[in-house]
């Protein structure tokens, strides 16, 4: 059976969070479409819990639930997306949810801009005393690193994208392994090749109220499973674009990245040198100051720095005055 959309939902020990995900599903105006859940290795109740919702609320929507040894989101999302049958393929994380309106209002963007091949809708960032809206850009076809450049926040994310079938196997779906920024390494390899349609809708909510543990954001990942330190086949593609000003807004978009991402790893005794091999390749006369100081800063001392953000005003003061003996 064919439908329009394919909701896959990777699943790994999402126990409290699982109903609302699945329930925002269930509870979509627009009807055609189908939900894949991934249960990828939980150890808790997170599958049984799954299929008791589904169960419950489908409500005549047809549902599939695989199991995988544990492997990561974006084997989940690749093995979901090998067994649905949809035109387009959304995803939802297992922690996050959905407006009502969010398939109906996708199945529109896809209507109203026909030549992209991937679309995407504002979000609501949500922790309690913190929640705001993502993103304030314009309806329309998206200068994705441009747009990433000049906001806050991710312009996209897994869950407010939903993609053209034949474009996500033409791109190879999501690179296994990665462990942070799989998604990212995706959606730039698409919009190298293909338009974007964004509708500032903020109809998909990011729940960061999830202990750390489950975030992958808040590890340090191995290099060979963060995309900072995968981006040069992303580069070389990169490199064929005929317009230099596209190419050198990509260029602005990987050293602002690499240079907020990777002062972790460069104060890692671990991972220093493959840090700083990657530094290399940043313009740092673009940098702002603020950067280049911290990177210029004695590495015994920026850690202190970063080890006491936490503590009393005064302290800090009296820390940011060493600092500045030091710079």
């Amino acid at each position: 059976m064919n439908c329009r959309f394919s909701v896959i939902v990777p699943l790994y020990n999402k126990a409290p969070y699982v109903n609302k995900a699945l329930g925002s599903v269930c509870a979509q105006t627009y009807r055609d479409f189908e939900i894949v859940v991934v249960n990828d290795g939980s150890t808790d109740e997170s599958e049984v819990l799954a299929r008791q919702i589904l169960n419950e609320k489908s409500d005549g929507i047809p549902y599939k639930i695989i199991n995988q040894p544990n492997a990561g989101a974006a084997a989940a999302r690749n093995n979901g997306v090998a067994v649905s049958c949809g035109e387009y393929v959304a995803f939802l994380d297992a922690d996050d949810w959905w407006c009502p309106e969010f398939l109906e209002e996708v199945n529109q963007i896809v209507v109203d801009y026909p030549e992209a091949g991937m679309y995407a809708t504002n979000y609501v960032y949500y922790k309690p005393g913190k929640t705001h809206v993502a993103l304030n850009m314009p309806d329309g076809y998206m200068d994705y690193p441009k747009a990433y450049l000049q906001s806050s926040a991710m312009p996209i994310t897994s869950i407010t994208v939903s993609i053209l079938r034949q474009v996500y196997d033409k791109m190879g779906g999501f690179p296994l392994g990665v462990k942070l920024g799989e998604d990212f390494l995706l959606w730039a390899k698409t919009v190298v090749h293909y338009k974007i349609a964004y509708i500032n809708k903020p109809l998909a909510y990011y729940n960061n109220d999830v202990p750390v543990s489950l975030r992958a954001t808040r590890n340090l990942h191995a290099p060979e499973h963060n995309m900072l330190f995968l981006l040069e086949p992303l580069e070389a593609e990169i490199a064929q674009i005929a317009d230099e000003s596209i190419r050198n807004t990509w260029k602005s978009l990987f050293d602002r990245l690499r240079v907020n991402g990777l002062l972790s790893y460069w104060l890692d005794d671990r991972y220093h040198q493959t840090a700083e091999k990657e530094l290399q390749k940043v313009d740092w006369t673009k940098q702002p100051q603020s950067v280049i100081r911290l990177y210029k800063m004695p590495i015994w001392l920026l850690r202190i720095h970063r080890q006491f953000m936490s503590i009393g005003s005064f302290y800090k003061q009296k820390l940011v005055h060493l600092i500045k003996t030091f710079v």
